[in-house]
């Protein structure tokens, strides 16, 4: 805990403002200049919301590190159920990007009729009902109670607590790594066949920033998942060392705040990866009218000149593809 209190409050803050402030302008953008006109726009402003379900829960942790949980048994339960509900979220959302995109460019017939405005806002809401469903446990077991003259934040099983371990880690590995990978596999691995017989620039741009957001994903998250995995396999006797039970404390810490740096990055992904949003951005701060040290801090100048045709991300069948 002491190594953890060192440092992690930085973090935290630093994610908290970069995330809050960069999912922001995501939104705005969104909502200001691309007014949801395709199926991509959707998953894109809900990803957006899922990161910043990440960063408002960033402060209670931030405290919890350096102090006790003081924030009752309540606050335990949203907060945690919070951060759950951002995680499942937000790979789901990225997986059903990348189905977007198979559609769109492997069946590209069937997509005319799938990828609308409409079917995004209900798979949307579907994966918001798969989240919140999933992250039900952390509303029912995550309590606030003394341990050891110390008031904690954490889940208390009842009846058989290996099994409800072994549940709820094999809940996040499962739905928040494997299955989004094995989908996402196919998804790029067909989308790549069908690329190398068919190039298009505008598609290539979208597949890259997509496949961009997915790779960046799974290499902030992955290492996570192992560690998580790892710490099961020790609680059930399986691992018995030591010096390795005291790694893995460690690396839970380390591989956690890593995990929830992701959260800055995709509105970062966008900004040096898609033409419109750069031109979007500026667009937006001239409205502003922000002093120009600051735009010149961001990458965003004032002197606002029309640039070429490029995809900010990827667009309908009708507008980019």
């Amino acid at each position: 805990r002491r190594f953890a209190a060192s440092f992690l409050p930085v973090l935290y803050s630093l994610v908290f403002l970069v995330g809050l402030a960069g999912n922001i302008l995501v939104i705005v953008v969104l909502f200001k200049y691309k007014r949801l006109k395709s199926m991509t726009d959707v998953y894109l402003l809900n990803l957006a919301i899922s990161d910043l379900l990440f960063v408002l829960s960033l402060p209670f942790w931030s405290y919890f590190t350096v102090d006790q949980w003081v924030f009752g048994t309540p606050w335990c339960k949203i907060i945690s159920w919070i951060y759950l509900v951002g995680f499942y979220s937000g790979i789901f959302f990225i997986m059903l990007m990348s189905i977007d995109r198979y559609l769109a460019i492997v069946r590209a017939v069937l997509s005319l009729k799938a990828r609308t405005t409409f079917h995004g806002l209900i798979t949307s809401l579907v994966v918001w009902l798969v989240a919140l469903s999933a992250s039900v446990p952390e509303l029912v077991f995550r309590e606030s109670f003394n341990e050891h003259n110390f008031t904690t934040c954490k889940p208390r099983f009842p009846g058989n607590f290996t099994t409800w371990k072994l549940f709820s880690t094999l809940e996040v590995n499962i739905l928040g790594l494997l299955i989004p990978f094995i989908i996402m596999t196919f998804c790029y691995s067909m989308i790549i066949k069908t690329l190398v017989h068919c190039r298009n620039d505008k598609k290539n741009k979208a597949v890259k920033m997509i496949f961009v957001v997915m790779i960046v994903f799974f290499f902030f998250w992955t290492p996570y998942n192992v560690v998580i995995f790892l710490q099961l396999l020790e609680f059930m006797g399986v691992i018995k060392d030591c010096q390795l039970s005291r790694s893995l404390d460690y690396a839970f810490q380390v591989t956690e705040i890593l995990g929830l740096f992701h959260c800055c990055l995709n509105p970062v992904i966008y900004f040096f990866m898609g033409e419109k949003f750069k031109k979007y951005l500026k667009m937006l701060f001239k409205n502003w009218q922000l002093p120009g040290y600051f735009c010149k801090w961001c990458g965003v100048h004032i002197t606002y000149h029309t640039e070429s045709t490029s995809s900010f991300h990827t667009q309908s069948t009708g507008d980019q593809d």
